[in-house]
Formats: C-alpha cells, sequence, structure tokens
C-alpha cells in the first residue's frame, strides 16, 4: 500500500495533524483561566498541528499543505454535521447517563468553536503557507526557525481572533473586553510554544530526512 518511506511519513504527520485539529474542536467550549487572563482549552493541541505543519511544508510542500488543510477542514464539518445529529436526537429518558441538556452544555458549545475553527483554520493555514514558503524561498535550507517561527507568528494572529471572535463574542457568550484579553492570552500562549517546539523542529526534520535517506527511491 505504502511503496517508499515518503509516503509512510506523510500518513504519520497528516494523522498527527488531523487528530489534534478535530480534539481541539471538540473539548474547545471549556474555558481557563491563567491569573487574570482567560482562554480555550481547546488551545492545547494546536502548537502539535504547528510543528507538522511546518514539518509537511518542508518535505511536502505548498501544495502538501494545502490539500491536508482542506481535507481536515472537511472532516472538521463532517465532526459537525455528527455533533447536530447527536445533539438532536433524544436521549433515553431514565437509561442515558448522559441527559439532553448535560450533552448539549458540552457538545453544543462547540458548534460554535468548529464554525468559528474552520473559518480561522483555512485563514491562517494559508497565510501560514504563504509566509513559509516566502522566506524559504529567500534562504533556501537555512534558518528553518525563521520560516516556522516567522510563519505562527503572522498565522497565529489572525486565527486567535477568528476563532474567539465567532465561537464566544459574537453569541454573546463573552464581553469585548474578555474577548480582546483571551485572543491576546490565546496568541502570546502559542507564540511561547511555538519558540519552544523549536528544537523539535529541527530534531523531526533531522529525524525524517535522516529515514527518508535510507530509502533508496526517494530523490531530494
Amino acid at each position: 500500500m505504502f511503496k517508499t518511506k515518503k509516503e509512510i511519513v506523510f500518513v504519520i504527520l497528516a494523522g498527527i495533524f488531523i487528530t489534534n485539529a478535530v480534539v481541539a474542536e471538540l473539548i474547545g467550549g471549556k474555558l481557563i483561566q491563567i491569573g487574570p487572563f482567560v482562554m480555550s482549552i481547546g488551545i492545547l493541541p494546536w502548537p502539535i498541528v504547528f510543528l507538522t505543519t511546518d514539518l509537511i511544508n518542508e518535505y511536502f510542500g505548498e501544495k502538501g499543505v494545502k490539500k491536508l488543510s482542506f481535507i481536515t477542514a472537511c472532516l472538521i464539518a463532517y465532526a459537525f454535521l455528527v455533533l447536530f445529529m447527536a445533539i438532536v436526537i433524544p436521549a433515553a429518558k431514565g437509561i442515558s447517563p448522559v441527559n439532553d441538556e448535560q450533552f448539549l452544555a458540552v457538545f453544543g458549545q462547540s458548534m460554535w468553536i468548529i464554525v468559528g475553527s474552520l473559518i480561522a483554520f483555512m485563514a491562517s493555514q494559508l497565510i501560514d503557507v504563504w509566509i513559509f514558503w516566502f522566506f524559504k524561498r529567500r534562504t533556501g535550507e537555512k534558518k528553518i526557525w525563521l520560516r516556522t517561527t516567522g510563519s505562527t507568528i503572522i498565522s497565529q494572529l489572525f486565527d486567535s481572533f477568528i476563532v474567539l471572535g465567532i465561537a464566544f463574542w459574537l453569541p454573546g457568550k463573552i464581553n469585548f473586553d474578555t474577548f480582546i484579553s483571551s485572543a491576546l492570552t490565546g496568541y502570546i500562549f502559542k507564540l511561547s510554544v511555538a519558540v519552544l517546539l523549536t528544537p523539535l523542529i529541527y530534531l523531526g526534520h533531522h529525524l525524517i530526512k535522516k529515514y527518508l535517506e535510507e530509502d533508496s527511491s526517494v530523490k531530494d
């Protein structure tokens, strides 16, 4: 089924990418507080999405990331449809350990998260890819940190404000001040983690390159 090691690498990275993106949508309705600041718990899996995005960019190019982003967006939309059906179908009275109100309280919020995240996800991914390749075309194989961190700095600024604006501010779940502070907190968190993950980018780059070099059928 997988003829080359490069195909295996893509499937593994794609699986990690898609899993973390979908999980982030499902858990995003829970807000946590860090000191005086509030942010969505769904932010936790996103640094892994950044990591895999950068590695896919390196080895499978701009088209690879765009295709995977559109596939992931479709899968998130599918999750949205399944959640909607699960909410509409009534729970068995006196039998189901989770009643309709409890289920709606948890996954009903995820519906708004998914709508906001779909828009934010596609916008930020397209921006990320463009900036990544803007830097790579000018630096070649050098300065991996510049294209990975630089693309994250810009793309996640859009992502943080779009998703919270649609998911929490527009529905009236948080006020404008909380929206701004939460978006900034989330952005700073994602940016900080992205910087901390830079060594893992280099490690992943090294391991994948070494793995692919062992496959004589892979051409650099």
